[in-house]
């Protein structure tokens, strides 16, 4: 289901609805789940649109892009949340660091030694996910399920990283319930309680299976322009 024809306010309001009714129909409380817009490719005039809404956490591709979008809204929008939710290069760590609040895309011990680099020369700490390529597809970041459970006490022992959970995005031609729930098991074997899965066409399945965020993008939006 797209919300495309509808207004900004209408389409959030849809989806927290549908999040509302799929968390209580798991048992959970529907206050753990939290909406992320993903913004990435999107319009000025739509993210404005939507930030009016209330929306303030929002998810990111590229760190050029967010910060062009974002470093002059900062001052304008209290308790807004920006996720770098994209694969992130060592050399944009710094950038990173600045900017985000939380990076889901953590898959690396070069990265890990660059984010510690950045964290200590700026003062912030992002919350940080590990990324699962769940369907250990070649063209996808992240590690291979079998890695998880050691690299995430890696973080912890050798870096000091105190990592907040797990991200995945399934492959588009597998059941993404498969997905959703190998990751949950991952979570739970390495002690961590967020999950950040499920998009747009799937996230009511995503929560089902433990999601505690869920990034929306075309549901919210619209669909993306296509590139000129």
């Amino acid at each position: 289901m797209t919300q495309s024809h509808s207004s900004p306010r209408d389409a959030r309001d849809a989806i927290l609805s549908r999040m509302d009714q799929a968390a209580k129909a798991a048992g959970r409380p529907a206050g753990d789940i939290t909406l992320v817009a993903v913004s990435k490719k999107q319009p000025d005039a739509r993210v404005e649109a939507v930030l009016a809404t209330g929306q303030r956490v929002f998810g990111e591709n590229r760190v050029q892009e967010a910060q062009a979008r974002w470093a002059g809204r900062r001052a304008d929008h209290d308790g807004l949340e920006l996720r770098l939710i994209g694969p992130l290069q060592s050399n944009k760590a710094q950038d990173a660091v600045e900017l985000f609040d939380v990076i889901e895309t953590l898959d690396r011990e070069k990265l890990a030694k660059a984010l510690v680099k950045a964290m200590d020369a700026t003062g912030r700490r992002p919350r940080l996910y590990v990324q699962v390529n769940t369907g250990e597809e070649e063209q996808k970041a992240g590690l291979a399920p079998a890695e998880t459970a050691n690299f995430v006490a890696r973080m912890r022992e050798a870096y000091g990283l105190e990592i907040e959970g797990l991200m995945c995005i399934p492959p588009v031609d597998e059941p993404a319930s498969l997905h959703f729930a190998l990751l949950a098991k991952l979570a739970a074997e390495c002690g961590l309680a967020k999950l950040s899965m499920g998009m747009s066409a799937d996230y009511e399945t995503a929560i089902k299976l433990g999601a505690t965020s869920v990034r929306v993008g075309s549901a919210l939006f619209g669909p993306r322009p296509d590139p000129a």
